[in-house]
């Protein structure tokens, strides 16, 4: 029996995505409303009539990862100026006193597993499988391009936060082992499951047909992020407005690939005859 959550890839490559994704409960996603909005497609239009849509996909990804970077060092200076007034920095301590009174030697174990699926071997893994699942279902290098592309800049957005802020990460006596060295600002774990999940789901729920469906992707990815970024504070290996921070820098990275997105489906539909 054929299900009506998720349309069938029966379109392979551009056809596809201009049949199936443009349109999210209703909306369309290549109808800008704005003027900004619309300046930008039209000068994405004009780049693609040079460089091709995938090239001209790929270097708005590689111009928004510099402003994510740039945003990094400009969030690194306010998260700065509200730890030193104390601001949300007071939920640190209380947080992770909270986190040490639930630990249990069993709870320990679970969590330091989980925690490793966000890791630099645990994260690849499974954005791999994702993208190779998704690039084989649809028949297009759009998902490795933007799963790529999104894993890219998570990471050089927490490369180049560590070293910009050097905060130190909670005390080896408050942190279940194994310990890690590194800058606590922002969590790598966090920020990366967070983008990963987030631009995954974001493809899938391109394809949902159903709101139940879109809720539910949405939903899991979400609960995924949250978790795992939880869990590095009950580990004592990230303060809270360490996770926080990852939050909010991959939720601005996240929408920047997905306007990206948008705009690679806006100069395909303009060059190709409507599918209909």
């Amino acid at each position: 029996m054929a299900s009506n959550e998720v349309q069938p890839p029966t379109d392979p490559g551009v056809q596809g995505e201009l049949r199936h994704d443009r349109f999210v409960g209703g909306q369309d996603l290549t109808r800008w409303k704005s003027p900004p909005g619309r300046f930008l497609a039209n000068l994405a239009q004009r780049v693609a009539a040079r460089l091709g849509p995938n090239a001209a996909l790929i270097l708005t990804l590689a111009i928004g990862a510099l402003i994510a970077i740039i945003m990094t060092a400009v969030f690194a200076q306010v998260y700065d100026s509200v730890t030193e007034a104390d601001g949300v920095a007071g939920l640190d301590h209380p947080l992770l006193a909270a986190a040490k009174s639930i630990r249990s030697p069993g709870f320990d174990i679970v969590m330091t597993a989980y925690t490793n699926v966000g890791g630099t071997i645990g994260m690849p893994i499974l954005g791999m499988i994702a993208t190779v699942t998704l690039a084989l279902r649809r028949r297009s290098w759009t998902p490795v391009i933007l799963i790529l592309t999104a894993a890219a800049g998570s990471l050089l957005m927490t490369i180049a936060g560590k070293p910009l802020f050097g905060r130190a990460r909670p005390s080896l006596s408050d942190a279940i082992p194994p310990y890690e060295h590194s800058a606590a600002f922002p969590s790598g774990h966090a920020l990366n499951s967070f983008v990963i999940a987030g631009i995954v789901a974001y493809l899938i729920v391109l394809r949902q047909r159903t709101r139940r469906g879109r809720v539910l992707t949405v939903a899991v990815a979400a609960l995924f992020a949250l978790t795992m970024g939880l869990s590095r504070v009950y580990l004592g290996h990230h303060w809270f407005t360490d996770v926080l921070s990852a939050w909010a820098l991959g939720a601005a990275w996240l929408a920047l690939v997905i306007t990206a997105h948008r705009l690679y489906l806006t100069i395909r539909k303009r060059r190709t005859p409507d599918p209909g």
